[in-house]
């Protein structure tokens, strides 16, 4: 990532830890948003390990399951607040097509997730060159 888009993710991470519930849980958080954006194959916490912490997979991995399994935050309470974060942003490029807004409005929250998943590895390509 160039230095805006790493400044512009952590910023948007960043608003996200509050959700999450511990300030401990900012790193692992930002480790797996990371993750999730980089161009890796599989996206379970042992590859975004690697990618995250090369020089220190077997902790980071430990930390990422704990983080994803056993950490008390709601996902529901987490992806509100990306749906929050991003809609504006989403309608606003697709500003002009009603048909666009109402197809954002109807997603459930899978079909969300999914979307955004497709939006950040996208955009991960992009900021990457790759």
């Amino acid at each position: 990532m160039n230095g805006v888009s790493e400044a512009a993710f952590f910023a948007y991470v960043q608003k996200l830890v509050d959700v999450v519930g511990h300030a401990d849980r900012a790193d692992p958080l930002r480790d797996y948003c990371l993750g999730l954006i980089m161009p890796v194959e599989r996206k379970n916490v042992e590859p975004l390990a690697a990618v995250t912490a090369p020089s220190r997979v077997s902790a980071k991995h430990q930390s990422l399951l704990h983080f994803v399994g056993q950490a008390p935050w709601s996902d529901t309470e987490l992806l509100a607040r990306v749906y929050e974060l991003v809609r504006p942003g989403i309608t606003r490029c697709w500003a002009g097509s009603e048909l666009a807004r109402q197809q954002i409005d109807g997603f459930d929250r899978s079909e969300l997730t999914a979307f955004l998943t497709m939006q950040w590895q996208s955009s991960a390509a992009n900021l990457l060159g790759t």
